[in-house]
């Protein structure tokens, strides 16, 4: 499908005109997805660097983002550099709907992201769709490497220049005030394998068994859709009445609010090709135990957070997304991540500790000159 759509949809011009005026950038912008989130925080990020933007929603209506506002945008003129924040495979459609048009005297840059260190063949043909590639993490780039003649240019997603900001609530959630909390927060559509949420449950009844002191919550996005996933989880939490699933569709401000309600957030993740919710979670100040590969270490060290080590092992995805041959993703240890949840769970001060630093350097890792340096890169010059 790939490759018979890829002979009908229209090409950018071998050679693009020069890049004047701003940015135009087309994704799933009003869509509650990570591809979705990075194209609006491109969005910001190249705003807040003072240059003009076009946006170019290209989503299908489910999962709407309802409280960000997605401007109406004309069409951009001749010569405005066109970021697509789309996977290759789906490059060829996305340039269908655009039109031969919106490609002419333009260049054209795709925004790839990727979870693990090798790429699914069919990625091949997003090169001919783009001038050049640009990757939100040195681990995409480095997967890229022998697909690609010239390596991605790594652009991680500015989430410094407006850091999500929120007031704990934990009435809110119906979380005891008493109740040490750790957060476990995903999306189905991302791959329940991949975010591997069954370890996270294992380590914590290993660590607390059924201490009504700790307490476990699940939030999980897109649960309509994967019936099965979330009859596993239920399964996994049969009997344990310290652990919680969320299964309530929330706003991102929500979300923001339930981390910032949240004393520990826990990714057991097998691969991360950024890593947003432990990003927005150092942001907040929280303490993140993660599984150390992948993505999230472009960020993330043993001085803001706490890396769990791991063993890497083939894939094996039932949803075939992921299962290209010889690929590898990690098994994070599940015996030192109940060392660890215990140690922060036993001690408030630690957790504090390891919040602040956990925001100063996220802070300082994710913000707008990488962007800026791409933009440069393009030949915008910046105000």
């Amino acid at each position: 499908m790939v490759h018979a759509t890829a002979l009908i949809a229209p090409r950018p011009q071998r050679i693009p005109p020069p890049a004047r005026l701003g940015l135009a950038v087309g994704g799933e912008l009003s869509r509650a997805s990570g591809l979705g989130e990075g194209a609006r925080l491109l969005l910001r990020g190249v705003e807040a660097l003072g240059l003009r933007t076009w946006s170019l929603d290209i989503a299908a209506p489910e999962g709407r983002v309802t409280d960000v506002a997605i401007p109406a945008s004309e069409k951009p003129p001749a010569g405005v550099p066109l970021v697509l924040q789309i996977n290759p495979p789906l490059l060829p459609l996305a340039t269908l709907r655009l039109g031969r048009a919106m490609l002419r005297r333009r260049r054209i840059v795709g925004f790839w992201s990727w979870e693990l260190p090798a790429v699914p063949p069919d990625w091949r043909v997003g090169l001919k769709f783009v001038h050049e590639v640009w990757v939100p993490s040195t681990f995409i780039a480095d997967a890229l490497q022998e697909l690609m003649p010239v390596r991605a240019r790594v652009v991680p997603h500015p989430l410094a220049i407006a850091p999500p900001t929120a007031e704990p609530d934990r009435a809110a959630f119906g979380l005891p005030p008493d109740v040490v909390t750790v957060l476990v927060s995903f999306n189905l559509a991302s791959s329940f394998e991949r975010k591997n949420p069954l370890a996270a449950i294992a380590a914590f009844r290993a660590a607390f068994s059924d201490r009504n002191d700790r307490l476990l919550v699940i939030k999980v996005g897109y649960p309509q859709h994967f019936p099965a996933d979330l009859a596993r989880l239920r399964d996994a939490i049969a009997g344990s009445r310290n652990i919680r699933i969320d299964t309530g569709i929330f706003l991102p401000r929500q979300n923001h609010c339930l981390t910032a309600s949240a004393d520990i957030v826990l990714s057991l993740h097998r691969s991360e090709g950024f890593g947003l919710v432990p990003a927005e979670a150092m942001l907040l100040g929280k303490p993140v135990i993660a599984t150390g590969w992948s993505g999230n270490m472009d960020f993330m060290d043993a001085a803001c957070a706490v890396p769990i080590g791991y063993r890497l092992v083939a894939v094996h995805d039932p949803r075939g997304v992921y299962d290209i041959p010889g690929a590898v993703w990690a098994e994070a240890d599940l015996d030192e991540a109940v060392v660890q949840l215990r140690r922060l769970a036993d001690d408030p001060t630690l957790r504090a500790e390891i919040g602040m630093r956990a925001r100063a350097a996220a802070l300082a890792r994710l913000t707008t000159e990488p962007l800026a340096e791409a933009l440069c890169g393009l030949g915008l010059p910046l105000p």
